[in-house]
């Protein structure tokens, strides 16, 4: 049964902390109609830090889509090598062993997908398949998840390596002034993430079961207007409430698994914001607490898109009670309105290296 292992998260070294974020959000934003409602939702997300690539005075001006981009290939390059090595390390496994890599981003650019630079410079075999994926956002850690394991059921034996770099920064549009533009830069932050998931053996969540789902008709709801300023974020105010019509999806998944939603060990859910966590626990009927490790990633990272999944599930790894048969989800949500959902079992496995 393939098995995902331990992610390794990086986040980079600038911090954007909430009174930052407000004292940014008056200056640039003064006068706006929008900006009071703006400052008060910022304050709810409960994001006390962020973390960016740039420093801010460099973040907030816009020198082009251009320039954008390229700093969006520099800084994934850049980042993505040290995190990709820890999550190998942490599956006990080397560059040779994996047969396909799913790479996921929102927040830039590239073509070829930065697969193919991976595959040039980090050790990987010539015949290690692509898999990119760009236009899921935030939902994407959850599908990069289910399609790696889909992957391993469809070549048994072979082993997937997961990258998610978010840079959400580079994103930000000084001259957008919407609630849900403005919100968007208080929630945002920037991170990279990896994870391996092996065919075989290994120590973590042994997938057992995963599925999607669309909200019929809300494709609007969360979206990018691709302009000459590059990525402009738009955000309807009804997504927070989205949890209501997907509580029972999630539950559906987990009872024709034969579990009990509201009994599981472990909760790895995609912390879009405040209200997701909370309307989630109240439709599902489980405590606030075991969405512990999304909690503590949107209050010290931030929203970081693709990458949030992976983070919350790093803190369960390090967390470190987790027994052997413990029963959990992993879920993400994002533009779609689309929910990537797989539901597994902690086991613990053999090393495979033997050098």
């Amino acid at each position: 049964m393939p098995t995902l292992c331990e992610p390794s998260v990086s986040v980079p070294e600038y911090v954007v902390t909430m009174e930052d974020t407000l004292e940014f959000a008056k200056r640039i934003h003064a006068g706006k109609r929008q900006l009071p409602l703006a400052l008060r939702l910022i304050q709810n997300t409960g994001v006390r830090k962020r973390h960016i690539v740039q420093p801010i005075e460099e973040t907030l001006r816009h020198p082009g889509f251009e320039e954008r981009n390229r700093r969006y290939e520099i800084e994934s390059k850049k980042r993505c090598p040290e995190v990709i090595e820890r999550a190998l390390k942490n599956a006990d496994i080397v560059p040779y062993d994996i047969d396909a890599i799913v790479y996921v981003s929102c927040t830039g650019f590239l073509m070829p997908s930065l697969t193919a630079w991976l595959i040039n410079n980090l050790g990987f075999r010539s015949d290690t398949r692509q898999i990119p994926i760009a236009q899921l956002g935030c939902a994407a850690g959850g599908a990069a998840i289910n399609r790696a394991h889909d992957f391993c059921l469809a070549h048994p034996g072979s082993n997937v390596l997961i990258v998610s770099c978010e840079l959400c920064s580079l994103c930000y549009q000084p001259d957008d002034d919407g609630v849900g533009s403005l919100l968007s830069d208080g929630l945002f932050g920037d991170a990279v993430a990896a994870a391996v998931v092996r065919g075989s053996g290994g120590t973590g969540i042994a997938l057992e079961r995963n599925a999607s789902y669309l909200i019929p008709n809300t494709e609007e709801w969360i979206s990018y207007a691709v302009r000459s300023t590059g990525f402009h974020f738009q955000l309807d105010r009804r997504v927070p409430g989205t949890m209501e019509p997907l509580a029972p999806v999630l539950r559906n998944l987990v009872t024709t698994h034969g579990w009990d939603i509201g009994n599981l060990d472990f909760y790895i859910i995609h912390a879009g914001g405040p209200r997701i966590l909370d309307d989630l626990s109240r439709f599902l009927d489980v405590d606030r607490k075991m969405f512990r490790h999304s909690w503590a990633t949107l209050t010290e990272y931030g929203n970081i898109a693709s990458a949030v999944v992976l983070d919350a599930l790093r803190r369960l790894f390090e967390e470190d009670t987790s027994m052997p048969g413990a029963t959990g989800i992993v879920a993400g949500f994002g533009p779609g309105i689309t929910a990537e959902m797989a539901v597994g079992s902690w086991t613990v496995g053999a090393p495979r290296r033997t050098d």
